[in-house]
């Protein structure tokens, strides 16, 4: 006749551990999905400083201008006159996104405005300038 309580084998007795993996492996997934990845424009530049200088959180196109006139977009040089056509580009991906160009202090003002005017040109409702706050 069987016992009503068996003893169980010592190896078989243990913590299951697939419920904690499913919430790690779900926690990972929400992790990611919310995750902003921050776009650069592949470029280094010198901002001029500002005393109104303001922070902006959620800036997603970044156009580049060297001191020496090269535009950079998305980490790749392009042609001022094919800022607009990037700038649409990028809108279309994401359409509440805000153009923000980073120019260089020494770089030439008419490249500065013409990169502005084609990202208006292309839709971008919100075009700022970046400056380094004086204050820091």
């Amino acid at each position: 006749m069987r016992s009503r309580y068996t003893q169980q084998n010592p190896e078989e007795s243990g913590i299951d551990m697939t419920p904690m993996l499913d919430i790690v492996f779900i926690m990972l997934i929400f992790f990611i999905v919310t995750t902003s990845f921050v776009k650069e424009t592949g470029i280094d530049v010198m901002r001029p400083t500002a005393e109104t200088a303001e922070r902006k959180e959620n800036a997603n196109i970044l156009i580049g201008i060297r001191d020496n006139g090269e535009v950079w977009i998305d980490k790749q040089r392009v042609e001022p006159d094919a800022i607009r056509a990037n700038v649409e580009r990028l809108l279309a991906e994401n359409p509440e996104g805000n153009v923000i160009v980073l120019a260089d202090k020494d770089a030439k003002t008419g490249i500065l405005v013409k990169a502005m005017d084609q990202a208006r040109a292309a839709g971008a409702d919100n075009v700022s300038i970046a400056a380094e706050d004086r204050q820091r």
